[in-house]
């Protein structure tokens, strides 16, 4: 029988909108707050990628983006321990085992990918970094540092947030074996990722996937807030846009250090998350759904950007290129998550296959 887990009412609309996630046959329904909430990041993301591809990699822009990896990686730990802790806690020795294991997924699919397209395409980052004498600080530049190669050179591969995401799920998979022994794993391992994070950068030793993994477990903490609180969000979203203008000021007069990073990750999914309490279902359903498959997503939206930009490069275009690239990306990456949501309850084949990879 289907148990409700947990049902918050959200905002000024609340007898309209409500939480929900109910545990019905081993599986737990997603919040649809949460999943608009990626569906919108992803979207972002078609706009940060397609800054790179159609605009060039460098300027002042994109400090007004930084919020946008940083972001996912918060929300996979805040789902960790607000959703997932929930629905297994009394199995927590197979959440460890999930946890573990979706790691080393994701981890197996960005190698997967960038091992394809070094394949496929002469040009992509890893046939270029590491198929030359550097191999060695490309590898390290991937799996250790995730900063860009020296040199200038940029990326050693793509699809890097996968690798942080991946250690994200494998660190928090021993944390939450320690948490037998140990009281708060969590909160202790986020303090001292963080400490670390801010003396590596006094010494001059910035390394992106402490980084990332430290902001990861942050998230972790956050998501032990109670639902009650996260659903007062709908109810603040004047104070939360008031509070988003300032950090929008802070990082124009002073760049974005890691401070205000971690503060425009917590603003930015407030807000986003806001917005999402107060839309009615119809009016967030697509990118609800875009959501559900942000891992899909991310990955489509880099490969149709990239088959858009090598057909821009054959064809003679003038300004209409722009905007007319970017609406393309936005609406076949939403078109391509789309198919597979149709596609799933009708091929048993697709869905076992979607599941393998993606679940």
């Amino acid at each position: 029988m289907a148990r409700a887990l947990q049902q918050t009412n959200m905002g000024p609309a609340a007898t309209k909108h409500k939480v929900t996630t109910v545990e019905k046959g081993g599986a737990t329904q997603r919040i649809p707050e949460f999943d608009f909430t990626k569906g919108v990041l992803v979207l972002f993301m078609v706009l940060y990628h397609w800054l790179n591809y159609f605009v060039g990699t460098e300027g002042d822009f994109y400090r007004y983006l930084r919020f946008l990896t940083p972001s996912f990686i918060f929300i996979t730990g805040f789902l960790i321990s607000h959703l997932s802790a929930s629905k297994y806690s009394s199995a927590r020795s197979q959440l460890t085992r999930r946890l573990a294991l979706r790691g080393l997924k994701i981890l197996a699919v960005f190698v997967g990918l960038n091992v394809g397209m070094a394949v496929l395409f002469p040009g992509s980052p890893l046939r270029g970094a590491i198929f030359t004498p550097a191999a060695l600080p490309s590898l390290k530049a991937i799996f250790i540092t995730g900063n860009f190669l020296p040199g200038g050179l940029g990326k050693a591969a793509s699809f890097t947030i996968l690798v942080p995401i991946g250690y994200l799920l494998i660190a928090s998979s021993g944390l939450l074996s320690l948490s037998r022994v140990l009281s708060y794993p969590f909160h202790l391992a986020c303090g001292i990722s963080l400490a670390c994070t801010v003396l590596l950068d006094r010494v001059g030793l910035h390394t992106t996937n402490l980084e990332l993994i430290a902001i990861g477990l942050l998230g972790v903490v956050a998501g032990y807030t109670p639902s009650a609180k996260i659903a007062q969000l709908g109810r603040r979203l004047y104070a939360i846009i008031l509070a988003y203008c300032a950090y929008l000021a802070a990082i124009t007069l002073w760049d974005v250090p890691f401070g205000l990073r971690i503060a425009g990750v917590c603003l930015t999914l407030a807000l986003i998350y806001a917005v999402a309490a107060r839309l009615s279902e119809p009016r967030r359903r697509r990118l609800v759904v875009l959501g559900r498959y942000s891992l899909l997503g991310y990955i489509s939206q880099i490969a149709i950007l990239q088959l858009l930009h090598r057909i821009a490069s054959y064809i003679s275009a003038g300004i209409w290129i722009l905007p007319a690239s970017l609406l393309a990306g936005l609406v076949l990456t939403m078109a391509s998550v789309a198919v597979v949501d149709r596609a799933r309850p009708r091929s048993a084949t697709i869905d076992r296959f979607y599941r393998a990879v993606f679940a």
